[in-house]
């Protein structure tokens, strides 16, 4: 059934065989055969209070009786609390929360609203990031994903992010990159005319292109850059959100604010679709004068904001972006131990319960392994393979593997999912004769 009828994303239809998963708890997840795996990549960068919490499941079902959904124009207690309850969080003065179906549809919305806010029509995103798969969103995506819709909307500019490992501008260390990149989109804007962009987007922290930390003179200066030039920041915090990266919101790691935040995926961990655009009081104050045109059908679905704030109460209870945080110490020690021993690791970052292995075929240049969308060969799909027959999954794509596990995790979990991954590691060293 599933072969015939199911359309999967991303892939060419037909080919390979999907695990099919039976059940999930906590960071476990088993297939129809009863085989159990290690969930080291949380789903997709979501499930981030674990599978199966009975606090949120049981929220769910207590509202279900209620209510599941009703029309975006009444108001339910489920979006009014969990409004509150997401401004209590959010850093600054972002203190209005639109409720959207998921990330790339939060993406949509902020797209709008920048440009109705400003009267300004041109957006600026990094060549690095990723922000959905709508159309909007993949416009302002960088990486390949948006080659099959372009051209995409207009008006959409692209800026080189920091990514100090492999620096776009050619600079060896963080510092030198850092500012190169600050000086290049400076320049950029100024050519292109400033007063005539309307936001800046940028993930804080890039997600599925490597996990790319950008140094904190970076962001504060594209900050400063938008205050001298009434451009709008936007913040897309749909991975880096909710504990992930060690804090409420990735953004925070630099000491700035944003004008708006976009976020998903761990406002709800999962347990049923929910995104959120967040604008400040500034913002705000423009769509007291004259109306938002926005929303779709199951806007502020009451189900999924019963379950956002459940999701946060279980943050709050169980401690979990401080265990992040310092998990994510660890975890990063562990890296590094997998670096020392394994020559076809050229890299490890790490935030928070959020990482990333970069692989390498030299590490004195950094030369890739399997390169920018594969364009030497393809290591992911074996290396995939590999970690499910020992019971994990995590997600890879070209030299990265991305670990994400539910902040649930703990440390002798995380030490039994680095030891297989360093088991695994031997085959990416043969690849180079190491």
């Amino acid at each position: 059934m599933d072969r015939a009828h199911v359309v999967y994303p991303w892939v060419v239809q037909g080919k390979g065989e999907p695990l099919v998963i039976d059940r999930a708890e906590g960071i476990y997840m088993w297939d129809v055969n009863g085989k159990r795996y290690i969930d080291f990549c949380a789903g997709l960068l979501c499930v981030n209070i674990g599978h199966g919490n009975r606090h949120v499941l049981d929220a769910m079902k207590a509202q279900m009786d209620k209510l599941c959904y009703v029309g975006t124009q009444f108001a339910t207690e489920p979006k009014a609390k969990l409004a509150a309850m997401v401004a209590q969080v959010t850093p600054g003065d972002l203190n209005h929360v639109f409720f959207t179906n998921a990330g790339a549809d939060a993406i949509e919305n902020a797209i709008k609203a920048v440009r109705w806010a400003t009267g300004r029509q041109k957006i600026y995103s990094s060549w690095h990031g990723y922000h959905g798969a709508t159309s909007g969103a993949v416009t302002l995506t960088g990486d390949p994903r948006r080659w099959p819709s372009e051209p995409g909307i207009p008006g959409v500019t692209k800026y080189f992010f920091p990514y100090c490992y492999h620096c776009p501008l050619g600079y060896k260390d963080s510092s030198s990159c850092g500012t190169a990149c600050l000086q290049a989109l400076k320049a950029q804007v100024q050519m292109d005319g400033p007063k005539t962009i309307a936001a800046i987007f940028m993930e804080p922290i890039i997600g599925t292109n490597g996990i790319i930390v950008p140094p904190v003179e970076f962001v504060k200066g594209v900050r400063q850059l938008c205050d001298e030039n009434g451009i709008l920041m936007v913040s897309d915090e749909v991975m880096a959100g909710w504990g992930r990266s060690g804090t409420w919101f990735g953004i925070e790691h630099f000491g700035v604010v944003p004008d708006i935040i976009t976020t998903a995926k761990g406002i709800t961990s999962g347990y049923i679709q929910l995104g959120a655009m967040i604008w400040n009081d500034k913002v705000h104050e423009v769509f007291t004068q004259r109306p938002f045109v926005g929303g779709l059908t199951y806007q502020g679905h009451a189900l999924a904001c019963a379950a956002g704030v459940a999701n946060i109460e279980v943050y709050r209870k169980e401690n979990l972006i401080e265990k992040s945080r310092l998990d994510g110490e660890y975890l990063h020690g562990k890296l590094k131990e997998l670096m020392d021993r394994h020559p076809s690791v050229g890299d490890v970052r790490c935030k928070g319960l959020w990482a990333c292995i970069e692989l390498t075929s030299d590490r004195a240049t950094h030369a890739p392994l399997a390169g920018y969308a594969d364009c030497v060969r393809n290591v992911s799909a074996e290396f995939s393979k590999r970690l499910y027959a020992l019971g994990l999954y995590l997600f890879a794509k070209w030299d990265f593997l991305f670990i994400s596990p539910p902040l649930t995790i703990t440390r002798a979990e995380i030490d039994e999912s680095i030891g297989i991954i360093d088991e695994v590691l031997g085959w990416t060293d043969s690849l180079i004769g190491r």
